[in-house]
């Protein structure tokens, strides 16, 4: 079930970021599933270029193996909260389900520097977790296995994405949710 649901997730996150792929695109941090390859595709079509940082080097090495190695994907042993990119590099980012992993203060500062290297106009795509809808079955059953694996998920229950966000210069969509609101797509807009 979550497999399907983390798809659908995957495909919003897709269809917010395009459809001009065009440029320079930067994923911030490694994703589970296909989701880079699918994301190069939409990229290679419009002849533009993918980079993606992780943390982990090991993170790093699963995705090359998962991509096709003629891709052209541009990795990056990188910190997300301190990006070694300069000012305004990219036309659009994404975080896909990374927020969920970092205490407050890391968090704010990786919504900061993705902001930071994305030119002005351009879009950052976030997707993670948010509190579910009372009414919600995976919210009883989420909240202790998060408390217990993802404890900083939670911190996404009591808040929402733009919270994190610089409070200048961005411009943010209203949450799309899914499942009942456990899912989340957030779009920040970099205005200066």
């Amino acid at each position: 079930v979550l497999v399907a649901l983390g798809r659908i997730a995957h495909d919003a996150a897709l269809d917010a970021l395009g459809p001009d792929f065009s440029g320079r695109t930067l994923q911030v941090a490694c994703a589970y599933g296909d989701f880079t390859k699918t994301l190069f595709a939409q990229v290679a079509r419009a002849h533009g270029a993918l980079e993606v940082v992780d943390a982990l080097p090991i993170q790093i090495d699963n995705l090359r193996a998962k991509l096709p190695r003629e891709t052209g994907v541009r990795t990056h042993v990188m910190d997300a909260a301190a990006l070694e990119f300069p000012d305004a590099r990219f036309e659009r980012a994404v975080l896909f389900f990374l927020l969920h992993e970092q205490p407050d203060d890391v968090r704010r500062r990786t919504l900061t520097e993705a902001l930071r290297v994305v030119k002005p106009g351009g879009k950052l795509v976030v997707v993670d977790y948010a509190r579910p809808r009372p009414w919600n079955p995976l919210r009883w059953l989420m909240a202790p296995i998060l408390a217990l694996l993802e404890p900083f998920a939670l911190d996404l229950w009591r808040n929402e994405i733009v919270d994190f966000a610089p409070g200048r210069g961005v411009a943010a969509t209203k949450p799309r949710r899914f499942f009942g609101g456990l899912y989340q797509l957030v779009v920040l807009r970099r205005e200066d």
